[in-house]
């Protein structure tokens, strides 16, 4: 045989050695079973939160706004400033609206001084006919039919010029008072004590009142701040969930490094709409509730509108079964016996008309089984265990990926931890 032959020869047997040595490792790999994340079903305290976003807003903030129109001439304050209750703020030129009530009043002096003339006209008339019909009482021949009746018309037109002109003073009167009112208006004084937030005009502006736009008459906006709230846009498949008197976490953007405590103190009974829902009648976006939650102590620099995030605690458990959320899955299910791994009397069989059941995979001597399991609140990583399970049973708690693979019978060995990945991680990707 060559030396070549014996070479060729040599790599043969070489390569086939090869082979079947990674086909071994193949197959004893796939016979180890599916690599998963294995955890204990254990006690925990739980506790059940939901997480929504929204704003500070004093719990009383009033927009003043213009009911008149008219230049600023004066304004007493700036953003920022602390008011009382009455105080003044702004000045509207009173000269038109001084002017008006000066002809007001020279229509109801005018009015008035008509009434007293035309009153003296209707007492005369109705003494003329009190003489008149006194004559025709006492003889035919002392007054013509004619004169008697000429004096009795006489009196009613008297009566009828009197309680117009009456009408008509009540009426200059009543435009005096409107005058009045207006001018009262151009002065515009402090409705509550607090601090003005926004400021939204300048000396010499004028001033319009906001027939259609709340925003086009507004002047400035004082707030309340002695009540802080936060308001937050709860989705509709968390708001059934809280209550008032529910104890919150807020966090605010602009104070990162602490957390407010509060209380719930509303809940909305109807959804908010955008501008958009309102005008359409469309209603293709999320549903979402506006909720109040008063804090107990807010910073005292706190200011309107600022960022928050709220963490509404819905309910707790204290030394609660628990397993990891992502262990959770759903499964077409049937039980079938087996042998080293008997039914427990807690599993549920799937009723008629059920297509699925929530469950986790139950792990005995290197076995997966599916085990329907119910469960109570969620925590932050764990679900409450109502029923299906008993502490210190071994259950795949991960990865994602393996649980929705997994199917029931099969085989798992435990991962290598140094190389599981997050699975929250997972299960959000």
């Amino acid at each position: 045989m060559s030396r070549g032959m014996k070479i060729g020869l040599i790599v043969g047997v070489l390569a086939l050695a090869g082979g079947g040595g990674i086909a071994y490792s193949l197959n004893q790999k796939k016979n180890a079973g599916t690599e998963v994340r294995l955890e204990q079903v254990a006690r925990r305290d739980l506790v059940s939160a939901v997480t929504a976003s929204g704003k500070i807003e004093p719990q009383t903030s009033v927009d003043i706004s213009a009911d008149i129109t008219g230049r600023i001439i004066r304004i007493a304050v700036e953003e920022g400033d602390l008011v009382t209750r009455g105080q003044f703020l702004l000045q509207i030129d009173p000269a038109q609206y001084q002017a008006a009530v000066s002809r007001a009043e020279g229509v109801v002096n005018s009015t008035q001084a008509t009434l007293l003339q035309v009153r003296a006209n209707r007492d005369q008339a109705e003494r003329a006919w009190k003489r008149a019909d006194q004559l025709s009482r006492l003889g035919p021949n002392l007054i013509s039919p004619a004169a008697a009746e000429e004096a009795r018309t006489a009196l009613d037109v008297a009566e009828a010029t009197y309680q117009a002109t009456r009408a008509q003073l009540d009426q200059s009167r009543a435009s005096l008072r409107e005058a009045r009112d207006n001018l009262g208006k151009t002065r515009l004084v402090s409705p509550i004590a607090g601090r003005v937030v926004r400021l939204a005009v300048e000396e010499g502006e004028v001033a319009v009142p906001g027939t259609f736009s709340r925003e086009t008459g507004l002047l400035l906006t004082i707030a309340d701040l002695s009540v802080i709230l936060a308001k937050v846009q709860v989705d509709e498949t968390d708001v059934v969930r809280l209550s008032q008197g529910d104890s919150v976490e807020v966090t605010i953007d602009a104070y990162p490094d602490s957390t407010f405590v509060g209380r719930v103190t509303r809940v909305s009974q109807s959804a908010k709409l955008t501008s958009t829902q309102t005008a359409s009648g469309s209603n293709d976006r999320a549903v979402d509730f506006d909720v109040e939650v008063q804090l107990e102590e807010p910073p005292a620099d706190v200011r309107p509108d600022l960022s928050c995030t709220a963490r509404i605690i819905t309910d707790t458990r204290d030394d609660a079964l628990s397993i990891p959320i992502i262990a959770l899955t759903v499964r077409d299910h049937e039980p079938v016996p087996n042998e080293n791994n008997p039914a427990p009397d807690t599993l549920r069989r799937r009723r008629p008309g059920e297509r699925e059941e929530e469950g986790v995979f139950l792990v005995q001597s290197g076995i997966a089984s599916f085990r329907p399991v119910k469960v109570g609140i969620a925590g932050d990583e764990y679900f409450e265990v109502l029923d299906g399970l008993r502490g210190g049973e071994t259950i795949v708690a991960g990865t994602y990926q393996a649980i929705r693979d997994l199917k029931d019978g099969a085989k798992v060995r435990a991962a290598d931890t140094t190389k599981q990945q997050d699975s929250k991680t997972q299960a959000a990707t």
